[in-house]
């Protein structure tokens, strides 16, 4: 199911979250973005796409202020922000089970237990995950575990980075189901690192293209041309053009 579109006009009526103006991140002496600018509106799923090495995982580093940088990163009043990164190996030995995990972090954020319950529900979590080993869990399950990690608290955004990597189809697709439930039924604001255009053409409403000299945004099927494709990946546009048709028949 994709998500609604929103023309410029009805985006410019929506409240800014996020303004980022000029942003520069280094490390030592390789700039790995270099005078970024974009602004991300309440309510909209904006998918970070390029190739590997163009700074998509840093992005959202910057964003969360985990990385030093130059330029302007601007939070609305009020913004509260999940995060899941991009792979977290579980320790197979680990005996301490999904609840357990869960309620240690809500007692760090002052949170009982009833926070808990809630987002494991909003996850898919039923019992017999919550009551199992964390490293024992299929790649599907942990990565839900993930989600209602971030979901503690009630955050109003979500930045997600490759959400499904390593998963297989089937717990591909629940994931990004259970994205779109949020976005449509919370009004989650969400932040989509992925390399897959077809999941981009069907849950994005905003793309920002991020490759050495040259950078686009707009919406998906606006901006997503083979020209800026082939520009972007350094490819020919016949295979991204694929993938495209066959999510927007």
């Amino acid at each position: 199911m994709a998500l609604p579109g929103r023309g410029r006009e009805d985006r410019g009526k929506m409240g800014s979250l996020l303004t980022v103006k000029d942003l520069v991140v280094r490390f030592g002496e390789r700039t790995i973005l270099d005078g970024l600018s974009f602004e991300l509106v309440s309510g909209e799923v904006l998918a970070v796409i390029g190739p590997n090495g163009c700074g998509k995982t840093v992005l959202l580093k910057s964003l969360l202020r985990l990385l030093p940088s130059a330029g302007t990163i601007d939070w609305a009043a009020g913004t509260r922000i999940g995060y899941v990164p991009q792979k977290i190996a579980p320790d197979r030995g680990l005996p301490l089970r999904v609840r357990e995990a869960l309620e240690a972090k809500a007692r760090l954020m002052g949170l009982g237990r009833a926070e808990v319950d809630r987002v494991a529900e909003t996850a898919g979590l039923g019992s017999d995950v919550l009551d199992a080993a964390a490293g024992l869990l299929s790649g599907g399950q942990f990565q839900k575990m993930l989600i209602a990690f971030a979901l503690l608290g009630q955050p109003n955004v979500l930045l997600f980075d490759e959400p499904t990597a390593s998963l297989d189809e089937l717990s591909e697709e629940r994931v990004y189901e259970l994205l779109h439930r949020l976005q449509i039924e919370q009004g989650m604001t969400v932040v989509l690192v992925s390399h897959d255009l077809s999941v981009v053409f069907r849950y994005a409403t905003e793309v920002l293209c991020l490759s050495r000299g040259f950078t686009c945004s707009g919406p998906p099927q606006r901006v997503l041309t083979p020209a800026a494709l082939e520009a972007l990946y350094g490819a020919p546009p016949k295979y991204y053009v694929h993938h495209a048709e066959r999510t927007n028949p």
